[in-house]
């Protein structure tokens, strides 16, 4: 997702690598079985996430609000 934030506006392919690279790291966490009862959370981080990058239509997001929200949990994971 960081990586998609940096590339928005500024280069289209990069841009859609780290966005499609995004989504594949999503889609293999929803298929992991470890995750089952978290399944409707990440479906929709998935979702939120397609918005951010589609200029936010749907739900008003944004990739830098996306990106401040994920960094929480990063930091609560370290400790």
């Amino acid at each position: 997702m960081h990586r998609t934030a940096l590339a928005e506006g500024k280069n289209a392919e990069r841009f859609v690598r780290a966005r499609d690279r995004a989504l594949e790291l999503f889609d293999l966490t929803l298929a992991d079985k470890r995750w089952r009862g978290r399944l409707r959370e990440l479906g929709r981080a998935r979702e939120v996430f397609c918005d951010a990058t589609e200029g936010g239509p749907a739900y008003g997001t944004t990739l830098a609000g996306l990106q401040s929200y994920f960094d929480r949990f990063a930091l609560a994971a370290r400790v």
